[in-house]
């Protein structure tokens, strides 16, 4: 007596092997839309603590910017599209206090910022800030971010925000009203929104 062998037929091994394909592709997909995904988030991570790194850098100079009166009624701050121009003040245990001119620029699409040498001399203050205006420094620029194609900024004076060169004031007897807030605006390539940033001036 024949025994009869049980098997799979053609047909039956084809539709096997294509459900097997449609799962291997749909997990396929599945694992490169994780990987994409997490590529895209580390990026995005690491652009934002990279933009907190520059604000932080940012509040530390706003706040510790000098006051008139303490520089022989000299300018402290400057400000234009994609530039930003500040006397701040420098405190080091054991040591006078001393001033120096910190620079943030938009060059090439990367956020830079440049100090010069902390000094008490009055002189070397003026030619600091005449070469940082003037972007004749010979001081190197740190890169804070790159990807950035515009830096807009708006100062807060007497109670109003102003735009970029108008931020300063005549108030009674024709003196002028410093500023006492900053608001930086960041707009990040690939990115639609701008990234902004209030600074009190003097706070720290």
């Amino acid at each position: 007596m024949k025994t009869r062998q049980h098997g799979f037929t053609l047909i039956e091994l084809l539709v096997a092997i294509t459900i097997m394909s449609i799962v291997a592709v749909l997990g396929w997909r599945g694992l490169d839309t994780i990987i994409r995904s997490r590529v895209a988030l580390n990026n995005e991570l690491e652009q934002t603590r990279g933009l907190q790194l520059a604000f932080a850098q940012m509040q530390s100079d706003t706040g510790h910017i000098a006051k008139v009166e303490d520089i022989g009624k000299r300018a402290v701050l400057a400000v234009q599209p994609g530039r930003l121009t500040m006397v701040r003040m420098v405190f080091a245990e054991n040591q006078p206090s001393r001033a120096q001119v910190i620079a943030y620029r938009i060059d090439g699409g990367v956020l830079t910022r440049r100090e010069s040498i902390a000094t008490r001399d009055l002189r070397e203050l003026d030619a600091a800030w005449i070469a940082a205006l003037g972007d004749t420094t010979s001081v190197p620029a740190v890169a804070l971010h790159d990807g950035v194609e515009t830096m807009a900024i708006r100062s807060w004076v007497d109670r109003e925000w102003r735009a970029a060169g108008a931020e300063g004031g005549t108030g009674p007897g024709g003196s002028t009203i410093p500023p006492t807030g900053l608001e930086v605006s960041l707009r990040l390539r690939d990115r639609p929104e701008n990234l902004v940033k209030i600074f009190l001036l003097g706070a720290a």
